[in-house]
C-alpha cells in the first residue's frame, strides 16, 4: 500500500529548532538524514516544501472566478514542511515509520488513492 506521511511543523517546534545552537541543530538535521537512509527502501518520494509565506492559494467557487491570494489557504499555528510517499505492507508499517520520525512534531498519515 502506498501512503503519504505529512510533516507538520509547529510555532513552537520553529522556535525550539531556531534556539538551538550550531551542534545541537546539527545533530537534528543528522537525525532526520539517519531515518531517511533507515526507511530509504519503502521512500517512493519526498520533498521539502518552500516556507509557508510563499505560498499561493486559489479558491474555486462553481460559477465564479478563481481567487488567487498570496500565503497559505488557512491562518493556522501549524504548517506541512515536507512529505515523503512510502510503499508498505499496512498501515502499521506506515504508524511504525512516522514514530520513528525524528523532527516535526506532528506527523499526518494518508492514503494514496
Amino acid at each position: 500500500m502506498k501512503y503519504v506521511l505529512m510533516f507538520v511543523e509547529t510555532e513552537e517546534f520553529a522556535k525550539e529548532l531556531e534556539a538551538m545552537g550550531d551542534l545541537d541543530r546539527e545533530n537534528a538535521y543528522a537525525a532526520v538524514g539517519r531515518w531517511f537512509a533507515e526507511n530509504g527502501s519503502k521512500i517512493t518520494h519526498h520533498t521539502h516544501l518552500a516556507p509557508v509565506h510563499t505560498a499561493t492559494t486559489m479558491r474555486l467557487r462553481r460559477g465564479e472566478e478563481p481567487m488567487v491570494t498570496d500565503g497559505p489557504f488557512v491562518e493556522g499555528k501549524e504548517v506541512v514542511t515536507g512529505f515523503v510517499e512510502v510503499e508498505v505492507a499496512d498501515l502499521d508499517e506506515a504508524l511504525k515509520m512516522a514514530r520513528s520520525w525524528p523532527a516535526c512534531p506532528i506527523v499526518e498519515i494518508r492514503p494514496v488513492s
